[in-house]
């Protein structure tokens, strides 16, 4: 099993997003750069997220991308399941009884523990959490990726207060 890009891209946005001042909305070429995914696939990856109402458009001279939802709301499970959908390690742990080996099979229980363990984790783990650990090390600078890239949106005002302008 395996997180798809779109998965990974998601998340990355989500992070960056968390990482702004609240009231901060990004153009989609800020978001492009500083995540590292390209316009088109990104536009995919936004499109999904608004639809999950975990972030919101808006138009105009002023407008972007900005959370929907307070960031210490959201999981990484909630981020991976707007991308992918439920999530289901294998066919037999779903709510529905697909599998009629369920009642004896000696497999069950270990995807059941893999399962709950994967959701555990990812649900564990808040975008807050993550963006904060970003702006512990570097606001206002994105250090995730190889090279540090800039926190769009942030006024220089913002930068003179942290001490941080470049």
């Amino acid at each position: 099993m395996q997180i798809t890009r779109a998965s990974d891209y998601a998340v990355r946005v989500m992070i960056h997003l968390a990482a702004l001042p609240p009231t901060f909305t990004v153009r989609q070429s800020e978001l492009s750069k500083a995540t590292e995914v390209s316009g088109h696939f990104l536009s995919k990856v936004l499109q999904q997220l608004v639809r999950a109402h975990l972030i919101r458009s808006q138009r105009g001279s002023g407008g972007g991308y900005a959370l929907a939802v307070p960031a210490a709301s959201v999981s990484l499970l909630d981020v991976v399941e707007a991308m992918e959908g439920p999530l289901r390690l294998n066919q037999c742990i779903g709510e529905d009884p697909s599998c009629e080996r369920r009642s004896w099979c000696p497999a069950h229980q270990v995807w059941a523990a893999a399962q709950a363990a994967i959701v555990n984790v990812l649900g564990g783990a808040s975008v807050a959490s993550l963006a904060a650990q970003v702006k512990a090390d570097s606001a206002p600078l994105y250090r995730l990726h190889a090279k540090p890239v800039w926190i769009s949106g942030v006024p220089k005002r913002e930068l003179r207060k942290t001490g941080r302008e470049s």
